[in-house]
């Protein structure tokens, strides 16, 4: 099914092109020298925004770049981190598939990937972003102790994510079947609001890229 596009699309994003990055890979190990923070956290595909704002109204010392491909999702992110006047956080209109040519190795401390397309069928596994290629190019991106979060409310593809993350030398730090069981646990997505209404099951998994010794 096609997404309709939002009214006013073009013009809504030009009002806030300033938190717009139109060409990233200009900024590849630079990002924060350019922004000036210590810290720089990734989120891939943040939809409407909802998780990016909270997490970066949190954590004001933290830079936040947040990759979306659809711009007429994007906007209403772009939207909302205006309306908070968060000055921590830049948007993306890309592919998870051109991180590596965003962000140096080892220069981000953090990924966050937040309920993805699924992509049920085993003929499409290879664009799961939580399959074994996209874990090897966070791993360059993150580099030693760098952290990655996963949350989903698909269990097959939990299921699918956790060996990939084994077969990739992930170090687990968390695996949690149903992680509002006893009430909400951190930042929300809008989906994720959702399904915690419909008393749907989260799953979350926590690694981290491996330190040598």
């Amino acid at each position: 099914m096609r997404m309709r596009r939002k009214p006013n699309l073009a013009a809504r994003m030009e009002r806030n092109a300033h938190l717009l990055v139109k060409e990233p890979a200009q900024f590849r190990g630079q990002w924060l020298d350019t922004f000036g923070y210590s810290e720089l956290r990734v989120e891939l595909g943040c939809g409407k925004g909802r998780f990016t704002v909270e997490t970066a109204k949190n954590e004001p010392d933290v830079l936040f770049v947040a990759l979306e491909k659809t711009a007429s999702v994007m906007v209403i992110a772009l939207e909302r981190t205006a309306a908070e006047n968060l000055r921590n956080v830049r948007f993306v209109n890309a592919y998870a598939d051109d991180s590596t040519d965003y962000f140096a190795p080892g220069e981000v401390s953090r990924i966050y990937i937040n309920f993805c397309d699924p992509w049920p069928s085993n003929r499409h596994a290879k664009r799961r972003l939580t399959g074994h290629w996209f874990l090897e190019c966070y791993k360059k991106i993150l580099g030693p102790g760098g952290e990655l979060h996963f949350k989903t409310d698909n269990f097959p593809l939990f299921e699918f994510s956790v060996n990939e993350f084994k077969l990739s030398n992930l170090d687990i730090v968390e695996v949690v079947h149903d992680l509002h069981r006893n009430g909400p646990v951190g930042v929300m997505t809008d989906y994720e609001q959702r399904f915690f209404d419909l008393g749907m099951p989260i799953f979350r998994c926590s690694a981290k890229v491996h330190k040598a010794t």
